[in-house]
C-alpha cells in the first residue's frame, strides 16, 4: 500500500480513510442554519443561535457559528 500511495502521490492515511455518516440530527441543524443564512446573510452567530433555539434546536452559540 505504501508504494501504491507513493506512486499516486497521496498520503497513506487517505488510502485507509473511510468517511463517517453525518447523524440525522446534525443534518437537520445544518439545514436550519442554511435556511437562516439565506434569509439573514448579515447575521453573525448570536442571532441564528437565538432563532435556532426558538425553533427547538438545542445548540450553543459557538456550535452555531462553526
Amino acid at each position: 500500500m505504501t508504494q501504491r500511495a507513493e506512486i499516486l502521490g497521496i498520503s497513506r492515511g487517505s488510502v485507509y480513510y473511510l468517511p463517517r455518516r453525518v447523524p440525522a440530527e446534525d443534518s437537520a441543524l445544518m439545514r436550519g442554519i442554511d435556511e437562516l443564512h439565506l434569509e439573514l446573510p448579515f447575521a453573525g452567530s448570536r442571532m441564528p443561535h437565538n432563532l435556532l433555539n426558538q425553533k427547538g434546536f438545542a445548540v450553543g452559540r459557538k456550535h452555531a457559528a462553526r
